[in-house]
């Protein structure tokens, strides 16, 4: 979490659009919606779903986890060049195969 209140800080929370579902689908959306008010989306761009595909299918062909939000997420940081914040350790899979970079 402070992770992600220093980058908020520094003005360099960008979020990836599949986050928003993520979150709306799991918490009331009036506590959620006033935090992301205002926050700028990664963008997606042409060719994101193909390449999302792309990256899950070579996951799953290792034969590693890789579940269909966690992949559109990473696919808006890889795209967008951008570091991702993130406790879920199923993460480390599409850096170590992907190019996803994790945030430290």
């Amino acid at each position: 979490m402070a992770r992600i209140e220093a980058a908020l800080s520094a003005g360099a929370l960008h979020v990836p659009p599949p986050v928003i579902s993520e979150l709306l689908s799991k918490r009331d959306a009036s506590q959620i919606e006033p935090l992301l008010d205002g926050l700028p989306l990664l963008p997606i761009s042409d060719g994101f779903w193909e390449r999302a595909g792309r990256t899950r299918r070579a996951l799953l062909a290792q034969g590693l986890k890789a579940a269909l939000a966690d992949c559109l997420i990473a696919q808006c940081c890889i795209d967008a060049a951008v570091p991702l914040i993130a406790r879920d350790t199923d993460y480390r899979h599409f850096e170590r195969w992907c190019g996803l970079e994790l945030a430290t």
